[in-house]
């Protein structure tokens, strides 16, 4: 498999970023996944029961759940990853200010008794950012601190003596794994390997990863180049397959914390510069693969909406955006893009953004490096000259876009917020309202006034949504098709 970028962060708490999550989807389990319909079902969790009063949630593990040391995976393990991703995960950092206790109650049972009612508590654990299930002594670590011992009680093992960082890291089938006995349904159900050994393969020039797929040398390409898309398409031995049929939204995060863009006015100046029609030429050429997207809750969630859309037009509005970029000060400094360089997508509209800043007199630099390098250096919060950044480009699966409350993307909170660090107390309290507004219409309303907010302040810009298949040999079959994430169970090699 050749996957998008290099895995440099093996620590699924420590970072967001997603070829990371793959690696703790593999080696690691989760209390409860998600289902293809996007329902929270138990994994690890065997049974579990709430109090009358809606306070108490109740735990048990289900039996043959070990660590590939082979150690019996306890609730004491679990008790501190919770919270130590609680204090990561939008979603866990309020199921932490709710709790009144997280405890173990016996060696396989514990409990999270809750200071008032949160319905959306198994929600929460079951979606959004995984909720990945570490060995006690590993999550007694701050989650700012990365672990690095790479054991879980997932289905595939991680292979330390075949490890060559920068080069392939190698998974091996968990013999020991005992799956669930409901069949394979999304992330949930039974995690059943049906191959040996998974190599991820880092090979950063596209054609050359091409090559390889066409000769048979690797069997799945996380991300072919568009224009290579006729050509898979009438090759007899290659597929395209879309696992991510929500389809994802990327977008320019902006560093809210250097200039220009502490500015709001800068920040609006990306708003009218962007011509999506026109990145989405660039990134995605077939128009089946790609739409236009303006509401911060994606196009197909309950909660999209049209609210304070009104800079949005075809073509964008360069003369707008240079008049804002003046209002707001803008004295030429240079203005940092870190360009992934080895994922097609963020590269093309990372040279094509820079090119549009560049036609209004903005002083746009592109730092062209590996996905990898981009996860580590988005964290710097200093300036250029110590390292820092002032833009990249990102994804969300469209789906995610309406969980505001586990979606980090979604959040304004400055120093607690996702990369670019976006603060808005106003947006924030509204955000706090979301777990425990009763109604769908309820959501509704608040919906579109944080998404009126957020085009005030900016907190991110999108351009535009796509589909995007990944490439795989014919005789590579059955890949679970979910957002987000890549599986590697299930699959099986003809």
């Amino acid at each position: 498999m050749v996957m998008n970028g290099d895995l440099r962060v093996f620590d699924p708490v420590f970072t967001t970023a997603t070829i990371t999550g793959n690696h703790g989807l593999a080696i690691y389990d989760t209390l409860f996944s998600s289902n293809s319909k996007f329902v929270p079902k138990p994994q690890m969790i065997g049974k579990w029961g709430v109090s009358d009063d809606n306070k108490t949630y109740t735990f048990e593990l289900r039996d043959g759940l070990a660590w590939h040391d082979g150690t019996h995976v306890t609730a004491a393990d679990c008790v501190a990853s919770i919270r130590r991703w609680g204090q990561a995960d939008a979603g866990g950092r309020l199921i932490l200010a709710r709790a009144q206790d997280i405890s173990k109650k016996d060696e396989k049972t514990f409990t999270i008794s809750l200071k008032e009612p949160l319905p959306l508590l198994i929600t929460i654990l079951g979606s959004g950012q995984p909720l990945f299930i570490m060995r006690e002594k590993d999550a007694a670590r701050p989650p700012n601190e990365q672990v690095t011992a790479n054991i879980g009680s997932g289905p595939l093992k991680f292979n330390e003596a075949l490890a060559k960082p920068g080069a392939s890291f190698t998974y091996d089938r968990n013999e020991q794994y005992v799956p669930r006995d409901e069949p394979s349904d999304g992330f949930a159900g039974g995690k059943i390997v049906k191959v040996d050994r998974v190599i991820w393969e880092n090979i950063s020039d596209k054609q050359t990863a091409f090559a390889a797929l066409q000769a048979g040398e690797i069997d799945f390409f996380e991300s072919p180049p568009a224009d290579l898309y006729p050509v898979i398409e009438t090759d007899p031995n290659l597929a395209l397959q879309t696992l991510n049929k929500t389809g994802s939204a990327l977008s320019v995060r902006i560093n809210f914390l250097q200039k220009p863009f502490d500015n709001v006015k800068a920040r609006r100046a990306l708003l009218y510069l962007i011509d999506q029609e026109a990145f989405l030429r660039v990134m995605c050429p077939d128009p089946k693969y790609g739409r236009t997207v303006t509401s911060i809750f994606g196009n197909d969630t309950p909660y999209s909406n049209e609210e304070n859309t009104h800079w949005f037009k075809t073509g964008g509005d360069p003369a707008r955006a240079k008049q804002l970029f003046q209002e707001a000060g803008y004295a030429g400094e240079k203005i940092v893009i870190l360009d992934p360089t080895n994922i097609v997508a963020f590269n093309d509209a990372s040279q094509l953004l820079a090119a549009a800043l560049r036609k209004i007199g903005v002083n746009a630099e592109l730092a062209p490096m590996e996905w990898g390098e981009v996860v580590t250096r988005r964290a710097n919060k200093g300036p250029i000259e110590s390292g820092g950044w002032n833009i990249f480009i990102t994804s969300n699966a469209d789906y995610t876009l309406g969980d505001p409350i586990g979606t980090p993307a979604l959040l304004a909170s400055g120093d607690k917020a996702w990369y670019g660090w976006p603060r808005n107390e106003e947006y924030e309290g509204l955000r706090a309202k979301w777990a425990d507004v009763p109604t769908l219409e309820d959501r509704l309303m608040l919906a579109n006034k944080m998404q009126a907010l957020w085009w005030d302040f900016v907190g991110s810009v999108f351009l535009g949504q796509v589909v995007l298949p990944i490439a795989r040999r014919k005789s590579l079959t059955d890949i679970i098709g979910m957002t987000g994430y890549t599986a590697m169970w299930n699959m099986q090699k003809v």
